[in-house]
This record gives structure tokens, sequence and C-alpha cells, in this order.
């Protein structure tokens, strides 16, 4: 139990301190301009109106929790800023869910590839389970981290857009309060994010840093 204890308090200490002496997002453009970034983004904001229907059809996006349109106009906003901002985003992974599939796309520009074990793992994923003793949450906290831990395509940065859950097993409490539409900047080989950016952060850097 103590070792758990000792282990947990690490990480929530690492991870509170992490941007306590981190670089501002405008110090960053030079390296994330270069590539070799994963972007950790949860998905856009979503219309309170619209619930997940159980079972999940991926396919019918009316039965889903949906972004809404100020969760659309943000997205396309960040994925002009990053364009603008000269930031190359090469493979873009997402969860199944059309919101993250949808977030994907706006930002990036492109197709995305849907990954089962980037679903919100509160929901307890039946594909992710099936033939599995471990604990969806385990499972997809490691998925992420894996994805995070791999490298870039050469002079690209990575996008993965996911959920609250899997950010905050995967990465521990003090990400609890991400918020939609906010990104965690991981550097190759670091275990933690270097920043939080807010989309409103990476719209409002735009104008003034043309590549």
């Amino acid at each position: 139990m103590w070792k758990r204890c000792t282990a947990a308090c690490a990480t929530a200490l690492l991870a509170a301190t992490a941007f306590a002496d981190g670089p501002a997002l405008d110090a960053l453009l030079p390296s994330l301009r270069q590539g070799g970034y994963v972007i950790v983004l949860r998905h856009g904001a979503t219309d309170a109106r619209s619930e997940d229907v159980y079972p999940l059809d991926y396919d019918d996006p009316a039965k889903q929790r949906q972004l809404s349109d100020q969760g659309r106009e943000a997205a396309r906003q960040v994925g002009r800023a990053l364009d603008v901002l000269g930031i190359p985003i090469g493979q873009v992974f997402t969860s199944r869910l059309n919101r993250a599939v949808e977030t994907g796309r706006l930002v990036a520009g492109k197709d995305v590839i849907r990954t089962e074990e980037l679903n919100d793992s509160a929901m307890g994923s039946a594909g992710a389970m099936a033939g599995s003793a471990v604990a969806p949450n385990a499972r997809f906290a490691t998925a992420l981290r894996r994805l995070v831990a791999s490298a870039p395509v050469l002079r690209t940065n990575t996008l993965i857009v996911t959920h609250k859950t899997n950010i905050q097993d995967a990465f521990g409490k003090p990400f609890a309060d991400i918020k939609e539409g906010e990104s965690l900047l991981f550097r190759p080989g670091t275990p933690m994010p270097v920043a939080r950016v807010q989309a409103s952060d990476w719209i409002a850097l735009a104008p003034s840093n043309p590549r």
C-alpha cells in the first residue's frame, strides 16, 4: 500500500510541477515546426442536449453526444491556427466516437485513424474488454501512454484525440480538470506533458506568429 501511495504521490507531484517552469507556447513554436511532438487533445466542446445511446452505434452520430456548433468552429479555428503557425500534423489517431473523429478531421484537415482503445474508458467498451481480464481503464490508459511514447512520422507532430477519463487515467488526477478542446504537448520520450494549451491559446497566437 505504501509503495502504491508513494508512486501515486510522485506522479501527482510531477504532473503538478510539470508546468511551473515549462516553456510558454510561443517559445515552443520553433521546435513544434520541426515536428517530433505528440499532441493529446480532448475532443471539442459538445452539445449537452445530445447523449450517447447504448449499445453504441459508431455509424450513427445521431445516437452519440456530438460537438456543438461552437465546438466545431473552435476546432476549425485551431486547425487554421496550426496551419498559420506552420505546425505540421502527421498521423491523427482518434477514438471511434464521432465527437473525437470530427474534432480530429476539423483540426487536422485529413482523415483519421479510429482506435477502439481511445474510446471513453468510462463507457467500458465491450470491444476493448472482450477476451481480456484487464479493466478497460487500465488497458486504455496503457494504450494512450504507448501512443504518446511512439515517435511521430519524420518532421511531423502526431495528433491524438481522446476523452477526459482516458487522459486522467493515463497521466494522473491533476489532469482530471482538462477542458473540452484543451491539449497536452509531449516531447519525444517524456512521460509527462511539457505544456497545457487551450484552444483559445492556439487561436490567439496565430495572427502574430505566421510561419
